[in-house]
């Protein structure tokens, strides 16, 4: 069995961390098969939404083989895309949605951060235990979890190694939705079809604008979003959505779940 599987489903394509006999931890091959299932889903003009998962209800990613951290390093690529395969990939132009059951830590945690969103499973747990061992987060941990969460929260999370659980995983905007066990994979496959049904342009421009502005003061942030969006407002999509609107379709959105 091939160390990362990959299986299209409609528009979308689910990229899965196959180790769980390792608790699906990343070692310089799963790393460089990463790289290419993403490099694969970048080129296809038939899939809309990257999915990213790991094998079984055990764990989505342990984080690095620290058994086997040497294979993470040496691998061609490393430097750009980064040792777990991914994380320094920052130009992909198209959604992903982590689906996290179990373990998601270290380096799990760096690629759940990679992705635009997360789904998580009841059971699922996050952070960054591997300081104990004082393993550095180089996978973009320390750039995109204060982006995600706030100073504070990653600060937390980064300092003291705790781990914790789904509820307080939400609570701190570390995941979007918590889900019953065993329900991340098809509940981020759900969003991921909503997704696709959208215009793709638009959606496209919303993405970039917001990706792009996150280090822009406010006022530049807002100019890039007018740019960016010409090519949405002068797109044929546009047009096609508000006859569609104007005679009264209104195709059903996604809703998150109910929490008490």
């Amino acid at each position: 069995m091939a160390k990362v599987e990959t299986e299209c489903k409609g528009r979308s394509i689910v990229v899965t961390i196959n180790r769980p006999e390792a608790r699906n931890c990343v070692d310089g091959e799963t790393a460089q098969l990463l790289f290419e299932a993403v490099q694969s889903f970048r080129k296809d003009p038939d899939l809309d939404v990257l999915i990213l998962t790991g094998t079984g209800d055990i764990s989505f990613c342990s984080g690095a083989d620290l058994k086997n951290a040497e294979s993470l390093i040496a691998r061609p690529g490393a430097d750009e895309s980064g040792p777990m395969g991914i994380s320094r990939i920052t130009d992909l132009e198209k959604p992903t949605i982590a689906a996290i059951n179990g373990y998601c830590l270290a380096g799990g945690l760096e690629l759940a951060c990679w992705c635009d969103f997360r789904i998580a499973s009841r059971n699922a747990s996050f952070g960054d235990p591997a300081r104990r061992w004082g393993v550095p987060l180089i996978d973009g941990g320390t750039q995109r979890l204060p982006r995600i969460v706030g100073l504070g929260n990653a600060l937390y999370l980064i300092e003291t190694g705790v781990v914790t659980d789904a509820d307080h995983a939400f609570h701190m905007g570390l995941v979007q939705e918590v889900v019953p066990e065993g329900q991340a994979l098809p509940r981020a496959l759900e969003l991921a079809d909503a997704i696709s049904n959208y215009p793709r342009v638009c959606l496209k421009n919303d993405r970039q604008a917001t990706y792009g502005g996150l280090s822009l003061p406010l006022s530049q942030g807002i100019r890039l979003e007018v740019k960016i969006h010409e090519s949405t407002l002068a797109n044929p999509e546009i047009v096609e959505g508000l006859r569609r609107y104007a005679a009264g379709q209104r195709p059903p959105f996604p809703r998150p779940p109910a929490y008490s």
